[in-house]
């Protein structure tokens, strides 16, 4: 039996390079100062840029809404603009690309990845035999000198 996961992934892209974010917690602020879970490197960026807010789906998973400044309802000084709109608030969808300011940007991903329930295995072990598996494998060696067949007599009383 499978159940269908989800990972949660962001890619930021800023003057320090690139780095991927696993996406599991609650919340996460985003922004320039060094206190924020996700820091932004980039003077064109807001201490506290943007937060990021998980909320549940129906089925029991759930998604990611990036909201423009902090938890307090303070916005950020340039503002979002996803997939090349300017927007308040956004629930993120699989490759959503979100950038802060000049040169500072994140794309989402949603992964889908189907996780295998494992199961304890049989009792049984079960070995599937080829027809040339035939005999036991320690006689291999005495083909050419064959060992002499012992006759066990049973007591008939």
């Amino acid at each position: 039996m499978t159940e269908s996961r989800h990972h949660h992934l962001l890619i930021v892209e800023d003057n320090k390079g690139r780095r991927e974010y696993t996406l599991d917690s609650p919340v996460y602020s985003i922004g320039r100062d060094p206190k924020c879970d996700i820091r932004l490197v980039s003077q064109f960026v807001s201490r506290r840029h943007a937060t990021l807010v998980q909320l549940p789906n129906e089925d029991g998973s759930y998604y990611y809404r990036i909201v423009d400044g902090n938890l307090k309802g303070k916005p950020s000084a340039n503002g979002l603009l996803i997939n090349g709109r300017k927007l308040q608030a956004h629930d993120l969808q699989d490759q959503d690309k979100v950038v802060f300011g000049p040169q500072v940007w994140a794309v989402y991903y949603l992964l889908k990845r189907d996780a295998i329930q494992t199961v304890p295995p049989d009792e049984f072990d079960i070995t599937l035999i080829s027809p040339n598996m035939v005999g036991d494998p320690e006689d291999e060696d005495d083909r050419d000198n064959p060992r002499p067949t012992k006759f066990v007599a049973e007591d008939s009383n």
